[in-house]
């Protein structure tokens, strides 16, 4: 397939963000019934009614309706991100300890109430987003609260970083695990990227030094910690002091990693900081895209030791790969950087997107086709991935 230019890539994007992603959730994932939305939906659109919901989904909800009003001006996307807002706000917000919940029940009642600070994490990106884009003091509020939270309570002191989960009181937890297939251990990179990611948008919209300097030390632990000796991969689960629990690594990880320090490192301003961190982030991508692109054009899952474990092509570590290769050839100049962007999207348009029920399935297998057995919509398949790269796509290729 020929390489696609800039305005054909963004012209794409644009199509599968306005006539794709933002139309499925419009139309099918609103639940009338309980308020809110629904807790998940099977790739043939079968509504699982018990379903448990998630805060992540309806963080992410909220982050992706309210980014892609900037965008559409459609009243349609302000709506539903009012309606995921006042949901968070009404169900999963802890009026009594503060933070917000990390499950659901599908009537709404309380069913799992620790403060797990990936969660926490996410809830400050959106309401960050939410003010951001609608100027709603009460969501700069409530994010200014969460982030006052994690650092009286979720901070680590001795050692920097964040502890994995706390209960519903904010004291520590036995298991630390985020979820069933985490191993645990008192941190990770997962909860530390998108730690990362949240206080970076809030940062935009809330100036505070403390803030900037809490910033600076997730950048500074990424570089002396999370990234492994030869700074090509990211790890992944840590003890207290940081001293390695695992050896694997994730393509979709590393890659979303790279440009997600570079543009903590940008809204800090601070050029040396920045210089460093640009030079990681291209040897991060350089490491994906020769272990980890297959000759498809899609990315596989995980690798270790140089060997891919998990050879699946998950549709986030696609979105998140689209986005690094740009972020990379924009630092680089390096137009192999370029064209694997490209290869990867056509990848996506070609096999992740679903041109039958709509939305993109959650996996590709390695015979080429997607595994059935994976929710179209659950408390982790959501827009912000898909959304957040078609929104990337056309800042970067319609400038």
């Amino acid at each position: 397939m020929a390489p696609l230019s800039d305005r054909q890539f963004a012209q794409s994007a644009r199509r599968e963000l306005l006539e794709d992603i933002l139309p499925f959730w419009r139309r099918l994932t609103i639940d009338e019934r309980r308020g809110g939305f629904i807790g998940q939906m099977s790739n043939d659109l079968r509504v699982q009614e018990d379903a448990p919901k998630g805060l992540i989904l309806n963080a992410r909800i909220l982050w992706t309706f309210s980014a892609a009003w900037a965008y559409t001006r459609d009243e349609r996307d302000r709506a539903l991100a009012r309606r995921a807002y006042e949901y968070l706000a009404r169900h999963f917000l802890d009026p009594q300890h503060g933070g917000y919940f990390w499950e659901l029940a599908p009537d709404s009642a309380v069913r799992d109430d620790k403060k797990k600070v990936y969660g926490e994490a996410f809830c400050l990106y959106a309401l960050a987003e939410h003010h951001r884009v609608f100027r709603e003091p009460r969501a700069l509020e409530q994010a200014a609260r969460v982030f006052d939270l994690l650092e009286a309570h979720a901070h680590d002191e001795q050692y920097g970083g964040y502890f994995e989960v706390m209960s519903r009181d904010w004291q520590p937890c036995a298991d630390m695990r985020l979820s069933d297939k985490d191993m645990n251990e008192k941190k990770s990179m997962n909860n530390h990227l998108h730690v990362l990611e949240g206080y970076t948008n809030l940062l935009r919209v809330w100036p505070q030094p403390r803030l900037a300097a809490r910033l600076r030390e997730l950048i500074d632990l990424f570089l002396r910690h999370i990234l492994n000796a030869p700074q090509t991969h990211l790890q992944h689960f840590f003890d207290e002091a940081w001293t390695p629990r695992s050896d694997n690594y994730t393509f979709g990880h590393d890659i979303e990693g790279s440009w997600l320090l570079c543009e903590a490192a940008e809204v800090l301003g601070d050029e040396a900081l920045l210089a460093d961190v640009r030079a990681v982030a291209s040897r991060l991508a350089r490491s994906v895209l020769t272990e980890g692109l297959a000759a498809d054009g899609g990315l596989f899952y995980e690798g270790r030791d140089g060997r891919i474990v998990n050879p699946n092509k998950e549709w986030w570590p696609q979105a998140e790969a689209v986005v690094g290769f740009l972020n990379a050839w924009q630092l680089t100049g390096e137009d192999d950087f370029r064209e694997a962007a490209g290869r990867c999207w056509q990848f996506i348009q070609q096999r992740v997107v679903d041109h039958q029920h709509g939305e993109w399935f959650w996996s590709i297998r390695p015979d080429g086709t997607p595994d059935p057995a994976q929710p179209k919509v659950s408390a982790w398949k959501c827009p912000y991935h898909n959304g957040r790269c078609c929104l990337e796509i056309m800042r970067i290729c319609d400038s």
